[in-house]
């Protein structure tokens, strides 16, 4: 195996670090990536720990790849038990960071404890200093990047950051990078902000070691001209925010919270009048060739000067799902989420929330302030986002998220808070993808797309996706698989497409790169050993089979329009189909895995720990 595998532990408390190597068997077993920052938070984060406590450690790794010529590898993953959920929180982020942070000899990084000031760290190769972010608190993620690399006057100094949000602890805060980039779900900036953590900057300028440079060059020049081809080019021309028009003829749009699942605005917020109007150009992480960061302009009119990166799931949580048919105050709004630390899908989901509560009577004017959310009102929405970023007002119950704000106000709320797990919902329709509901309910990260890809099964054009049925389990599970196998690699989900044998083609890359004896057969057992990691890992937290589930209004709010009219969510369907799901996994009735399962894995290890949990569990409650 190469040398590189190394991991610096970081304790801000005592403002001190100590390196130590990856176990062989992690990078193994785990692969890098979302798989082995799972792996090591299962290691160091004490059961039962205070999500926004200094016992909850926050990890960071690379993938095996990062920093080679392996097309679309330059990313790091990044996990904590999460904030919003209390269950694991991982999370994905690309660009300049990623490549940085690999060349200085590490692969992953575990920050333990809590500054006694703001506090942030540089990473130069291998040597750790710890300096004052006093002067830095309450600014931005991007100015901070920016004072911080005047600061160590080097302009090639990579910096990732929290914003307002994450210091103040809003329960969906993000970690920015690269200026546009983030770790955007889950709640890991709030875990940032809570050990006074500011930014982590990092100056790498060592070579990586592959174990066959020559044949790894050869194989990634040919995959990186396939991710030039046809199999890339809708995320090459339009980016994900071609999704618009094609979701909305679908009625798969959720929108006014999900009240709806098309949208009448459609067309003034498409992905075509969007690159019509105002893009600007293209932007891609390093070794990839797809460049899907899309930035856009408004050069005219009241947001004028605003400049942004635009995803599908950013435009449909600050457009249709808020009621909103214009561009420029969506790019503003998304601009300011960046700047600020929020995750642009849990901020959408949370006002939309109270545009509904609002518009129901629920929530008081006069108890909450004059200003407040309503559907259609970009103007509102602007306002209210520095406001949850600092707790200020409704702001304050908004940053806790829909679960908790739900809960604290009550008066049916929770019927239209849309969350699964604690996590807000993505930008697609469960009523009318079956399977994706399936997969928002069963997920160890909780309502998330990027872990259950399970909405390429409904359109696939293979299955009735307006039809809960037995079959739907292995099909759920085996999109999950993949994820996680991609997610530890890690290899970008758009260049999946581009592999004739995906897990054959992977595995060869990942052999080449570290010299460990690799195929496809194990590389689809490490994808099931990595969700059923994480599924160990939420059942040691307190994770019960009543979990698994979705909002209220999804089971009994028919769809008023679009070609799902009519259609819901039976709660005897979803139960069917997490049954089917549980059985795929070979785990029991009540979702539970068995050690047999987990010795079957070669995950012997968390078997035993996991058994010592269930045992402390039960003697405490004798």
């Amino acid at each position: 195996m190469e040398p590189g595998f190394r991991l610096l532990v970081i304790d801000l408390g005592a403002s001190s670090a100590s390196t130590q190597v990856v176990p062989p068997s992690y990078v193994e077993h785990y692969l890098g990536g979302v798989g082995l920052v799972v792996r090591l938070l299962w290691d160091y984060c004490p059961p039962g720990a205070d999500p926004l406590g200094p016992d909850n450690p926050l990890v960071f790794a690379t993938g095996a790849m990062a920093g080679t010529l392996v097309p679309t590898s330059s990313k790091h993953a990044v996990a904590a038990k999460s904030p919003l959920t209390g269950f694991v929180g991982d999370s994905l982020s690309g660009g300049p960071w990623s490549l940085a942070f690999r060349r200085t000899g590490y692969s992953a990084i575990v920050v333990q404890g809590m500054a006694p000031t703001p506090t942030y760290v540089f990473i130069d190769d291998d040597t750790v200093h710890f300096r004052p972010a006093t002067h830095l608190w309450g600014r931005g993620s991007y100015e901070t990047e920016q004072l911080i690399r005047k600061e160590l006057g080097d302009s090639a100094v990579r910096v990732s950051s929290i914003g307002p949000a994450g210091e103040n602890k809003v329960r969906y805060a993000c970690i920015g990078n690269d200026g546009t980039r983030q770790a955007g779900r889950t709640g890991l900036g709030a875990v940032m902000g809570s050990k006074r953590l500011k930014a982590i900057a990092v100056r790498g300028t060592r070579a990586v070691q592959v174990a066959n440079h020559d044949r790894l060059v050869q194989v990634s020049i040919d995959l990186l001209k396939r991710g030039q081809g046809p199999a890339t080019e809708k995320y090459r021309i339009l980016g994900t925010v071609g999704n618009v028009l094609s979701l909305n003829r679908l009625g798969a749009l959720p929108t006014n919270n999900f009240q709806r699942s098309t949208f009448p605005g459609a067309e003034a917020v498409s992905g075509e009048y969007l690159y019509q109007r105002y893009f600007r150009n293209t932007s891609a992480c390093p070794a990839c060739p797809i460049a899907c960061q899309h930035n856009y302009r408004v050069t005219e009119g009241e947001y004028q000067g605003t400049r942004a990166q635009l995803d599908y799931e950013s435009l449909f949580a600050l457009g249709p799902l808020n009621g909103i048919a214009s561009l420029p105050p969506i790019l503003r709004a998304a601009q300011l989420c960046d700047e600020l630390g929020l995750d642009t899908i849990s901020t959408g989901v949370a006002l939309a929330w109270a545009a509904e509560c609002y518009q129901r009577g629920v929530l008081d004017e006069v108890d909450r302030g004059a200003l407040h959310p309503a559907f259609g009102d970009y103007e509102a929405l602007l306002r209210m986002l520095p406001r949850i970023a600092t707790r200020s007002g409704l702001g304050d119950l908004l940053a806790e998220g829909v679960k908790r704000a739900s809960a604290s106000v009550g008066q049916g709320s929770e019927h239209w808070a849309m969350h699964a797990k604690g996590l807000e919902l993505p930008g697609y329709e469960p009523r009318t993808l079956k399977t994706l509901a399936l997969g928002l309910a069963t997920g160890t990260r909780g309502g998330c797309h990027n872990r259950s890809a399970a909405y390429d099964v409904d359109m696939s054009g293979t299955v009735d996706r307006f039809r809960g049925e037995v079959g739907r389990g292995p099909l759920a599970a085996e999109t999950e698989d993949l994820a996680a196998t991609l997610d530890s690699l890690i290899l970008c989900k758009f260049i999946r497409r581009c592999f004739d044998d995906l897990y054959a083609e992977s595995a060869r890359l990942f052999s080449l790169t570290t010299g460990l004896n690799s195929d496809a057969k194990e590389l689809r057992r490490a994808g099931q050993r990595v969700v059923n990691l994480k599924k160990a890992f939420n059942i040691r937290e307190g994770w019960t089979h009543q979990d698994d589930t979705l909002p209220p209004r999804l089971f009994s709010d028919p769809l008023p329009d679009g070609v799902g009219q009519g259609v819901s969510l039976g709660r005897e369907e979803l139960e069917l189909m997490i049954a089917d799901y549980y059985q795929a996994r070979g785990w029991t009735a009540q979702g539970l895995i068995p050690e047999k399962k987990l010795r079957e894995l070669g995950m012997g290890d968390i078997a035993a720990q996991l058994r010592e949990v269930h045992d402390g569990h039960r003697r405490h409650n004798l």
